[in-house]
C-alpha cells in the first residue's frame, strides 16, 4: 500500500481543515491584541471568549473557569506546582499514580527536590489504580491527588469518579490529566468531581501548542507565568488568539461527532485487537480490555524488540509508536508497561497503535498482515525464540 497508514493519534493528530480555515483571519486580518481596549481589538476578546465557553461547555464548567495554556505538559506542571505552593500550609503530600505521563511524574520529582512528599500509587495488571491504596495514602497533610483520565500509552480509563469521591471524602483537591480523553470520551467535572483538568489541542485534530487548565471556582492556585494580567490574572502573556480559536473550533468538531466516532473507532478496535490476539502467537494486549480508549490498542510480541519492528512497520508507510512520544529514542522500557507487571524482556517488545475516525478497514487490515509478517521474520532471526521452539518441542 503507497498511501501513509498514520496510526499513532495518541501522538498528535491531524489539524483538521475547518480548524485551520478558523484560525486563518486571526493571523492577518483580526490581529489586535485582545488586552487592547479598541474597537479593533475587541474582536479577539470576543473570539477569545468564545473559545473559553466552547471548551467549558464540552465538559459542564463555566467560562471561567478555562485558562489557555501553551499546552498539556503547561497544564499539569501549572496545576501540581502552584497547588502545592499555594496549599503548603496545610501540607506537602501529593499522591499521584506510577503510570501517568512525564508531564506529571516529573514535576512530581522536581516537587520533591524542593522538601515535598509524593506517594507513587501502584496499579493492578490492566493499569487501574488501587483505589485501597490511594485511600490509605492519604494523610492530614495531602493537598493533592493528581491520577489521569486515561492512559496514553495502554488506554486504559480510571475510575476518575470513584477517585473523586475519595478525594472530597478526605477534603483534598483532585486534579486529572485528561490529555488522552478529552475528546475521546463524555466529560462532566461537577459529576466526576474534578477540580482540575488538563487538555491540549492537537490531540483532538487541534493546533500544536495551545491547551487548557480547568481550575475550579473558589481554589487557590497560584499563577505559574508572571508579568501581566491576562487570564485573569493568572497566566500572564499574550493570549495565543488564533491557537485558542482553533482549539474552540477543534472542540465543536470533536463534541458533534463523538457519538458516531467513537463508534468507529470502537469497532474498528475491536477487529484489530481480535485479529491480532488470534492470528499472532505469544502476544498479549495491555491495558483493560473494555475500559480502555475508543482508539487505543497496545500489544506486546514476545521475542522482538519494538524498535525493531517499528522501522519496519515505517518501511511499509505504518505510523505507530511503541508508547509515549514524549519517551521516543529511549533505550528503557516503557514504565507503564513494567509497573502493569512486565518483564523487561516482554515490554522491550511493545507496540502502541491509536487510531482515527479516518482510517478504515482496508488499512486495518494491511497493518495486521505486515505486523504477522514482520513479527514473524523478527522471531525467526532471535537466538532467543529459536531456543523457545526447541524446548518447547
Amino acid at each position: 500500500m503507497e498511501k501513509k497508514i498514520y496510526l499513532d493519534n495518541a501522538a498528535t493528530t491531524k489539524t483538521k481543515p475547518e480548524v485551520v480555515e478558523a484560525m486563518l483571519p486571526y493571523f492577518s486580518e483580526l490581529y489586535g491584541n485582545p488586552s487592547s481596549v479598541y474597537e479593533f481589538a475587541s474582536q479577539n476578546k470576543k473570539a477569545l471568549d468564545e473559545s473559553r465557553r466552547t471548551i467549558a461547555n464540552a465538559i459542564g464548567a463555566e467560562s471561567t473557569e478555562i485558562y489557555f495554556t501553551g499546552g498539556g505538559t503547561e497544564a499539569d506542571n501549572w496545576a501540581l506546582i502552584a497547588t502545592a505552593e499555594a496549599y503548603e500550609n496545610k501540607g506537602k503530600h501529593i499522591i499521584t499514580s506510577k503510570i501517568e505521563h512525564h508531564a506529571v511524574l516529573h514535576t512530581c520529582e522536581y516537587l520533591q527536590k524542593r522538601g515535598y512528599e509524593v506517594t507513587y500509587v501502584d496499579v493492578d495488571e490492566n493499569g487501574v489504580v488501587k483505589l485501597d491504596q490511594l485511600e490509605k495514602a492519604i494523610r492530614p497533610t495531602t493537598v493533592l491527588i493528581s491520577i489521569m483520565f486515561a492512559n496514553n500509552e495502554i488506554g486504559t480509563i480510571q475510575p476518575i469518579k470513584e477517585i473523586g469521591a475519595i478525594a472530597k471524602k478526605h477534603k483534598v483537591l483532585f486534579h486529572t490529566d485528561a490529555v488522552q480523553a478529552f475528546g475521546q470520551l463524555n466529560i462532566d467535572v461537577d459529576d466526576l468531581g474534578i477540580d482540575m483538568l488538563s487538555a491540549s489541542a492537537h490531540k483532538l485534530n487541534g493546533p500544536k501548542g495551545i491547551g487548557f487548565l480547568y481550575i475550579r471556582q473558589g481554589i487557590k492556585i497560584r499563577s505559574l507565568i508572571h508579568g501581566g494580567a491576562q487570564e485573569r490574572g493568572r497566566r500572564a502573556g499574550t493570549e495565543n488568539v488564533p491557537y485558542a480559536v482553533g482549539f474552540g473550533k477543534a472542540v465543536e468538531l470533536a463534541m458533534n461527532s463523538m457519538e458516531e466516532r467513537i463508534k468507529k473507532e470502537t469497532e474498528l478496535r475491536d477487529y484489530l485487537i481480535k485479529r491480532v490476539l488470534s492470528e499472532i502467537p505469544y502476544t498479549r494486549l495491555n491495558g483493560h480490555r473494555t475500559k480502555r480508549l475508543p482508539n487505543n490498542a497496545n500489544f506486546s510480541f514476545q521475542f522482538i524488540e519494538g524498535e525493531s519492528l517499528l522501522i519496519m512497520l515505517d518501511m511499509n508507510n505504518i505510523c505507530a509508536s511503541s508508547g509515549s512520544a514524549c519517551t521516543s529514542g529511549s533505550l528503557d522500557p516503557s514504565h507503564v508497561l513494567l509497573s502493569i507487571g512486565l518483564p523487561h524482556e516482554i515490554a522491550h517488545g511493545s507496540l502502541r497503535l491509536t487510531l482515527s475516525e479516518e482510517n478504515t478497514i482496508e488499512e486495518i487490515d494491511y497493518t495486521i498482515d505486515k505486523i504477522k509478517e514482520t513479527v514473524e521474520k523478527l522471531r525467526n532471526m532471535s537466538p532467543l525464540y529459536e531456543d523457545f521452539v526447541r524446548r518447547r518441542y
